[in-house]
């Protein structure tokens, strides 16, 4: 399955301990890693601005991220009604790489779910649909 992450949740993952650091794990393990190269970017800002993270450690961050899928940032934003236009390139990203799903913790994009060309869903979601409770 390829599983295409957005930054909030990549973010999690390399900052905490818990949820989002194990689907990584997960799905680095079982399944195919993607993100964009527009992720990679604010991953990057994010790290070093808001949590004030050592360049050695985002650059980590970041090469653990660059042995998976890293998919260029498409020419053109999506078309589906997104209030951030951010969003709409993380969108963007996941359709041109083709991803199964989208992990996103990001309310505005769950919302849109419905009418997506692919799936969305929040850690918990794809945590549960890959390790469900027995």
């Amino acid at each position: 399955m390829k599983v295409f992450f957005d930054t909030n949740v990549l973010v999690s993952a390399f900052t905490t301990r818990g949820l989002c650091a194990d689907l990584l794990r997960l799905v680095l393990a079982e399944h195919e890693v993607q993100t964009g190269a527009v992720n990679l970017t604010e991953l990057r800002r994010v790290l070093r601005q808001c949590f004030r993270a050592p360049a050695a450690a985002v650059d980590a961050a970041v090469q653990v991220l660059r042995q998976s899928t890293i998919i260029p940032k498409p020419k053109e934003p999506s078309d589906l009604p997104v209030e951030d236009p951010d969003d709409a390139w993380v969108l963007a990203s996941a359709i041109a790489g083709q991803a199964d799903i989208l992990v996103t913790g990001d309310r505005d994009l769950l919302a849109i779910a419905p009418t997506a060309p692919l799936r969305l869903s929040d850690p918990r979601g794809l945590w549960t649909l890959r390790r469900p409770s027995r």
